[in-house]
């Protein structure tokens, strides 16, 4: 089975000791271009941006088939390994990730939208439980929104619930733990010492080290969420804008459609 080959690759992809970065796209186009680049080893798809190109807001507002459709168009366009953003399961964990895996997806994101961690890792489970009934070695990312929904607790009682909750998913079969957020190399070496080398997923922001940096301190993964489509549609403001008060096309305009 392919799928299961192309999961096994990605799975090696987040416990080798280089960074995987994976850069996040929401269309077949944006897909293939970033995997045309010697440097792409896998790509992340980023489910804000596929929900916000058909008019939906982020959240789980975009219907579940529309979501798989893309992300099965995406896997289906190029060679790499492709991790879908998946946002919480759209009510059933299990089954999104078997429809997925049917679509050639070779892994996930899985948000917890800080739900009760019993909950949580029972959605883990069923994710974990439903690839292993596909024969895939599925590479799930278990997201825990321990900054994002809740950064305005204590620093310390965040990053103790992220490490909590990281650890329940691991032991539920998660390959690693996403942490969005934006905070700086302590934190990050708080959050990999407690949930563990090459385990720990992150996303390029401000206050977050540099790749280089990243890797030094044993996390496992880095992307960027939908912040690739926003410098994309600011480009092309910014071009409609120029255009508008007189400017021309650039030259050397690269022929990547």
């Amino acid at each position: 089975m392919i799928v299961a080959q192309t999961a096994a690759r990605l799975r090696h992809l987040h416990t080798a000791p280089e960074l995987l970065q994976v850069v996040n796209v929401w269309d077949v186009v944006s897909a293939t271009a970033v995997a045309g680049l010697p440097g792409t080893r896998a790509i992340a798809t980023a489910s804000h941006s596929i929900a916000a190109s058909f008019g939906y807001a982020d959240g789980e507002h975009i219907p579940a088939d529309l979501m798989l459709d893309m992300c099965g168009r995406i896997a289906r366009a190029v060679e790499v390994p492709v991790t879908a953003d998946l946002e919480a399961g759209y009510g059933d964990a299990g089954e999104t990730i078997r429809r997925a895996i049917g679509e050639g997806i070779a892994g996930a994101n899985l948000e917890d939208q800080l739900k009760p961690l019993a909950d949580s890792v029972a959605a883990v489970s069923a994710a974990v439980s439903a690839a292993e009934g596909e024969g895939v070695p599925f590479a799930l990312n278990a997201r825990t929104d321990a900054w994002l929904r809740g950064k305005e607790r204590p620093r310390e009682v965040w990053v103790a619930d992220a490490i909590e909750r990281g650890r329940a998913y691991l032991d539920a079969g998660a390959t690693c733990v996403f942490v969005p957020g934006n905070f700086g190399e302590d934190v990050v070496a708080e959050l990999v010492d407690g949930i563990g080398e090459r385990r720990v997923s992150l996303i390029g922001l401000p206050d977050v080290p540099s790749p280089t940096r990243l890797e030094e301190l044993g996390v496992a993964r880095l992307s960027y969420g939908p912040y690739t489509q926003r410098v994309v549609l600011g480009a092309l403001q910014d071009l409609a804008s120029d255009l508008h008060d007189g400017g021309v096309l650039p030259s050397g305009i690269r022929a990547l459609n």
